[in-house]
């Protein structure tokens, strides 16, 4: 599995279900949650991120990686619609490494 496909491919599809793209909040999920606005996919990303933590609690791996996979998603929907390239996040990841967490947390203005 190639990990830069995936996210390619998602992020065209969840760029075709945008209303710009003419996305059918009828017939598709994201195109739902678009048409409701971003208190709906924001919600969404809550709800995905407590059950996360609720998983990993539970230290059961499965549910782990899926309810990853379902706040992954939810916040992909949510860069899109603020038309953030998921390159961006990785980049600033990138100029993060190497430097102490508590570092780059004391030089975030």
């Amino acid at each position: 599995m190639n990990a830069d496909l995936v996210l390619t491919e998602l992020m065209t599809v969840l760029k075709s279900r945008l209303p710009s793209a003419g996305g059918d909040p009828d017939s598709s999920y994201v195109a739902k949650l678009y048409a409701k606005g971003p208190d709906a996919f924001l919600k969404k990303i809550g709800e995905e991120a407590t059950e996360l933590v609720m998983a990993a609690k539970d230290q059961n791996q499965q549910t782990i990686i899926s309810e990853t996979a379902d706040l992954w998603f939810h916040c992909l929907v949510a860069l899109n619609y603020y038309q953030v390239d998921p390159a961006d996040v990785f980049a600033e990841l990138a100029k993060r490494q190497g430097i102490s967490g508590l570092v780059e947390k004391a030089n975030r203005t």
